[in-house]
């Protein structure tokens, strides 16, 4: 990533443009599936900017996951929060999300669990962690707004359905529209707790 000449080093826009050019190929390739001199290369920057920005290269993957994590929980708080003010609305929405992603090309599951299940240890799980803490988050709000007894099981509920959706959509093809299924229970869970509420 040269810099023209009279332009002054960024070191925030250097480290965000390396973590956007890397996000897709380690989402296609995996995290062991391509090494650090392909990754420069690919940036346009040297080994040695790598490591000043991230330190390692796992260093640049958790920088990596966390940026995907917080543009994933950004893009399905977007989606529950365009659809009005029903928290039914609000919960269907999330998986129509999940459905229109699960049906792109270049899908390969969720990123963080997929890490998670590589490397198996920290910081990969402590990311997914986080990560699924912050899907919570939002599902307990929508639930909260539905007036359910126990919000946080509720929720809870639904994370299991927003998870394992994705699985199924990445590991069982002959599933078709797992998130549609996933979206019917999640309503019929919603119903039921408002029946009991």
């Amino acid at each position: 990533m040269p810099v023209p000449k009279g332009s002054t080093l960024d070191p925030e826009r250097t480290r965000a443009t390396i973590i956007e050019t890397v996000m897709p190929i380690l989402y296609e390739r995996g995290l062991d599936g391509v090494g650090v001199a392909e990754l420069c290369a690919v940036t346009g920057v040297s080994k040695e900017t790598l490591y000043r920005h991230f330190g390692s290269k796992e260093g640049l993957i958790e920088a990596v996951l966390e940026a995907r994590s917080e543009r994933v929980t950004r893009w399905l708080r977007t989606a529950a929060e365009s659809a009005g003010e029903e928290p039914a609305d609000q919960l269907a929405a999330v998986f129509d999300a999940l459905l229109e992603w699960h049906g792109e090309p270049g899908f390969r599951g969720c990123a963080l669990l997929n890490a998670a299940a590589q490397h198996h240890d920290a910081p990969e799980l402590d990311l997914v962690g986080r990560h699924l803490e912050r899907r919570l988050a939002l599902l307990t709000e929508i639930a909260t707004r539905a007036g359910a007894g126990d919000p946080g099981a509720l929720a809870r509920q639904w994370l299991v359905l927003v998870t394992g959706c994705t699985v199924v959509a990445d590991q069982h093809p002959g599933t078709r529209d797992a998130a549609r299924l996933a979206r019917e229970a999640a309503l019929a869970l919603l119903t039921a707790a408002r029946a009991g509420a």
